[in-house]
């Protein structure tokens, strides 16, 4: 009788699909809130600067929502992953300038988020590096 392997239970596509939605969670998550509260998405989008606010309020509802479906049912799973990196890094120096907060608690959350954000950004470029590579093989 052979020992089972217990990393096998991680390689199963279940999980992999559980990984998939808990890296997409915040894309999912982000786009309900803002569709339940879509003042509040305008507000946000108006705080950063971006007009017309509610044209991007639907953008990036849109962009979230249609990205996380791609990534979870494989469908150009690299691009919209590779999609979701950027759109994640550029609104991270958007949203999240630590470095131009005054010391304190604030500064702290943010540049903890910044980096959050970065992880975030790797897991995507890891996701899109898998399927590229996955995809070259015969």
């Amino acid at each position: 009788m052979s020992n089972p392997n217990p990393a096998a239970a991680l390689t199963r596509p279940s999980v992999r699909w559980l990984a998939l939605l808990l890296l997409c969670a915040a894309y999912i998550q982000g786009p309900v809130t803002k569709i339940l509260d879509f003042n509040g998405a305008t507000a946000e989008m108006t705080h950063f600067g971006l007009s017309p606010a509610p044209v991007f309020a639907v953008a990036v509802v849109a962009f979230e929502l249609v990205a996380s479906v791609m990534i979870l049912a494989g469908i150009l799973r690299w691009l919209a992953a590779l999609g979701l990196a950027g759109f994640t890094l550029m609104a991270t120096f958007v949203a999240l300038r630590f470095w131009e907060m005054a010391p304190g608690h604030e500064r702290m959350m943010a540049t903890n988020a910044f980096f959050e954000h970065l992880g975030l950004i790797g897991g995507f470029l890891l996701v899109a590096w898998h399927d590229l590579r996955s995809e070259a093989r015969p």
